[in-house]
């Protein structure tokens, strides 16, 4: 009864709600005389009277779910406005509390994003992991060594406005200081020619972030927030950002090379 909820029906005047409504009280009142009369005068306690009943109501539900129709449970989580896949985390299957700071530059969120280079001819992606695997042996025998060819990672840095969601990005070579900082500086005129003065900047607790050559980047009229250890979620908006980035430009297209992949980046 509580599932399916008919007095919904009836409240919309619908005669199977009204029906259904009226049998379970019916019912509700004859067991409640049964029980008075044939169950507790023969020593039963309260608790194992219950206890029975919820085990029984357990086993009806068991056999009556196999023929419940999904459009059944559908209207009925619509109906109380559960689970919506809107509402969800992709990865993790949680709920997303949305914010949004009042003006732009107010906080702006800035991350790197870690990305493996592709080797030429195609990675495992275009030609498969076999062919993959066989072209790194010939590249290990052709140079006289046992380890395997390292291609690198790109670093993509990032700073997206909390706000307007407006994004700025460069492909880099490391995420050291020197370089997070030049990064910031470039990023910050980016916003300050569009219009945005940056009055926060929001990043994890890498070392790059907590250097001096970074927060001579930043200077002294923008105040420097850093997220929670080990809650890269504070920093969500960045990271949503990388990996729509990931989504539709990295794994998008099947390159046949590295730089076939970084010609295709766009700002």
């Amino acid at each position: 009864m509580v599932l399916l909820a008919p007095w919904q029906e009836s409240a919309r005047g619908g005669l199977l709600g009204q029906l259904a409504c009226l049998g379970a009280t019916a019912c509700y009142g004859v067991s409640f005389v049964y029980v008075r009369r044939f169950v507790t005068p023969r020593g039963p306690g309260a608790v194992p009277v219950a206890t029975v009943q919820v085990g029984i109501t357990a086993v009806l539900m068991l056999l009556a779910a196999p023929i419940v129709a999904t459009s059944t449970v559908h209207r009925v989580l619509s109906r109380y406005g559960l689970a919506k896949l809107t509402w969800l985390d992709r990865a993790s299957g949680r709920v997303i509390r949305r914010y949004e700071r009042e003006r732009p530059g107010e906080l702006v969120h800035v991350d790197v994003k870690k990305l493996g280079k592709i080797p030429d001819g195609g990675g495992h992606r275009v030609v498969g992991r076999q062919i993959g695997k066989a072209r790194q042996n010939a590249a290990m025998r052709a140079r006289g060594t046992q380890h395997r060819l390292v291609t690198g990672y790109h670093f993509i840095h990032s700073a997206v406005d909390d706000h307007s969601r407006l994004a700025y990005s460069e492909i880099l070579t490391d995420e050291k200081k020197d370089t997070a900082a030049g990064f910031w500086t470039r990023a910050n005129a980016w916003f300050t020619a569009r219009g945005i003065t940056v009055e926060r900047v929001l990043t994890d607790n890498g070392s790059c972030y907590r250097s001096n050559a970074f927060a001579a980047a930043l200077g002294d009229d923008i105040t420097h927030k850093r997220t929670r250890a080990y809650r890269p979620q504070t920093n969500g908006k960045v990271e949503r950002y990388h990996r729509t980035y990931a989504d539709e430009w990295a794994y998008a297209v099947a390159y046949a090379s590295d730089t076939d992949r970084n010609a295709a980046f766009q700002l």
